[in-house]
């Protein structure tokens, strides 16, 4: 079975093609780095890593994206290698057989729906702040966050090169607004002078710093998607792999200075004390004091904003993992039909009625939207993408080791079993200090952690059912005789 080509002309109502050329560096790059929401993870989740590791955070943010940095040598190496859009399960498919890629595609499309629905927990939260601040008004966080929803699929329908444009916007304003707060602690000094202990390994590499790195982790959520837009970026060999790399290298170094200048709002030796005391309202109370009232009222507008940017972006990811394996065959061929602008229609709408399921649900049992709905659905997504992480590392060893002629195959095999090691340290690491994420009792944390170990188990029955009784899409997704389509 052959999949249809990915160039195919756009403009039918029951096309299965992805709108080519449609994105360069930058719009991959801010399509994936909205998937992370930087303002939403620094004012809504760094003060929690604040007030449990301390002056050491920063360097645990900058860990994290020297992790990841090593993770993407062999991740983009894979990408320029083999001409197919797809992500891990393409990846992991052609390493390790059909039946592993069916199984990585089921486990990444869980993991990133409880990434993408679990956030509108968040947003209904914020948005709901945001407009007691600045109207006055108290609204349902389910009415905002069903508005939400349908906010993310109709601009999603209108086509990625319109999404990626929006979404550009919103990254620049955010990251702005953290920008100029950081600068105005710096040139104001601080709480008391500016200093490195957040530098000191003695200070990092410590019980409450390294339980954090789940959290730091999670900042990164979706950067690896990039490989998912192979098919509608500008010189895919090119564009992808620099999108990667200047994506997680943004958001290490950026966290880590953001991170950096609260604790020296704080000050050096009451980190923990003082984020623990301000809770969720730290970066407002502290944009507001360095910068003013007006700093502040313009954080809750723009953490609206880019969480609802972050949902675009994983609603986008999502639909093309969905297209992706409708186009290989392992899901109904409907799935793979693309709207007139290139947009994966009923993958979106599929989705989009998923989240509204979930969130209306939540709801009707009277859920926390942020310890229910974002942490206890975040968790497992976070988990699964790590896991996927580790899984592509080692596709990437059992894929360079067969082919003998790639460029720099001994920096992308050393960087790839490196890489595997360290994310299976990071899931110990997240595992062993999950109550730190969830806040939860040790039976909800269970349940937490079970569910991707089951989700996997399922999807490799799953596989195994759909060999025998579908060989030719397992054939498919292992790319089985098509090692010459590898580009040298």
């Amino acid at each position: 079975m052959t999949a249809p080509p990915t160039n195919a002309p756009v403009g039918t109502s029951d096309d299965t093609s992805l709108r080519t050329n449609s994105l360069g560096v930058l719009g991959v790059t801010m399509t994936v780095v909205s998937a992370a929401a930087p303002l939403t993870v620094m004012a809504g989740v760094a003060p929690v890593a604040l007030a449990v590791g301390g002056v050491g955070v920063p360097s645990a943010y900058l860990l994290a994206g020297v992790v990841l940095t090593v993770f993407a040598i062999g991740f983009t190496a894979m990408a320029s290698s083999i001409p197919r859009t797809g992500g891990f399960f393409v990846y992991i498919g052609h390493a390790f057989g059909g039946t592993a890629g069916f199984a990585a595609a089921v486990v990444a499309i869980v993991s990133y729906n409880c990434l993408q629905i679990g956030v509108y927990g968040l947003f209904g939260v914020q948005t709901q702040a945001a407009l007691q601040d600045l109207f006055g008004l108290d609204v349902p966080w389910p009415v905002i966050t069903v508005v939400a929803v349908v906010a993310v699929y109709l601009l999603g329908i209108r086509g990625i090169d319109l999404g990626a444009r929006v979404l550009t916007v919103l990254i620049v304003l955010e990251a702005g607004i953290l920008s100029l707060l950081a600068l105005a602690i710096v040139f104001q000094g601080g709480a008391d002078g500016l200093g490195v202990a957040s530098f000191d390994p003695s200070n990092v590499f410590t019980e409450g710093t390294m339980a954090t790195i789940g959290i730091c982790f999670a900042a990164f959520m979706g950067f690896e998607s990039t490989a998912l837009y192979r098919a509608e970026a500008k010189d895919a060999r090119r564009t992808i792999p620099r999108a990667t790399f200047l994506a997680v290298a943004f958001m290490g170094l950026f966290y880590c200075f953001v991170v950096w200048t609260i604790v020296q709002a704080l000050g050096q030796d009451n980190v923990e004390a003082g984020a623990g005391e301000a809770g969720p309202a730290l970066f407002f109370t502290t944009i507001n004091t360095y910068l003013g009232p007006w700093a502040e009222h313009a954080m809750y507008v723009l953490v609206v904003t880019s969480v609802y940017a972050s949902q675009l972006a994983f609603h986008h990811a999502i639909n093309r993992y969905v297209h992706g394996m409708a186009r290989h065959g392992a899901l109904p061929a409907a799935f793979a039909r693309t709207n007139r602008a290139g947009s994966p229609v009923v993958a979106g709408t599929v989705q989009t009625v998923l989240a509204l399921v979930v969130v209306l649900g939540f709801a009707a049992f009277g859920a926390d939207p942020f310890t229910d709905l974002l942490i206890g659905v975040n968790t497992p997504g976070v988990v699964g993408v790590v896991l996927l992480q580790a899984v592509a590392s080692l596709a990437a060893v059992r894929f360079f080791l067969r082919h003998r002629d790639v460029p720099r195959r001994p920096l992308v095999i050393g960087s790839s079993v490196l890489a595997a090691v360290l994310m299976l340290l990071v899931i110990w690491q997240f595992l062993d200090h999950i109550a730190v994420f969830t806040g939860a009792p040790p039976e909800m944390n269970r349940v937490l952690v079970s569910v991707i170990p089951v989700v996997v188990v399922l999807a490799v029955v799953a596989g195994l059912v759909m060999r025998r009784v579908r060989p030719d899409v397992i054939a498919e997704l292992a790319h089985e005789g098509e090692d010459e389509e590898v580009v040298r």
